[in-house]
């Protein structure tokens, strides 16, 4: 899968909780097409976003996942941006065909099946992307 820059985590602003902890962006039109198509499995806290998309498909698909639909709240774009909950499908099966358009979505956030009731997410909820912090290993003085 074709995905880039440095993965971000979602945090439910109303509750404080995590949402997600390592969210690739699928930047390209062939990244967020591929989504998780094909994956055995998402580790704790792993997601996708897919900025634009207002649909997802589920055709290909091996692992049941969350699907959050978003829209912007304010004009900031990158790490530290906040965005509105407009819908979730939550545990969406493999092979169940489409969520068709989702009116004033600006993107879906894909997660493994059951994230989004563990953090208590609601339609309506604001969310904010962060920098995820480094688990690369200690900070070398």
């Amino acid at each position: 899968m074709i995905v880039t820059r440095d993965p971000v985590a979602v945090r439910v602003e109303r509750t404080g909780a995590q949402l997600a902890s390592d969210v690739r962006t699928a930047s390209s039109v062939w990244a967020r097409f591929r989504g998780l198509m094909g994956r055995r499995a998402l580790n704790e806290g792993e997601g996708l976003w897919l900025p634009g998309d207002t649909s997802i498909h589920m055709l290909f698909m091996r692992i049941p996942i969350d699907a959050v639909f978003l829209a912007p709240v304010d004009a900031v774009a990158g790490p530290g941006a906040s965005w509105r909950v407009i819908a979730i499908r939550h545990s969406l099966r493999p092979w169940s065909g489409v969520v068709w358009y989702v009116r004033a979505a600006r993107g879906c956030l894909e997660l493994e099946a059951g994230a989004a009731e563990q953090a208590g997410l609601l339609v309506g909820d604001v969310v904010r992307f962060e920098c995820a912090p480094d688990t690369t290993g200690p900070a070398i003085p």
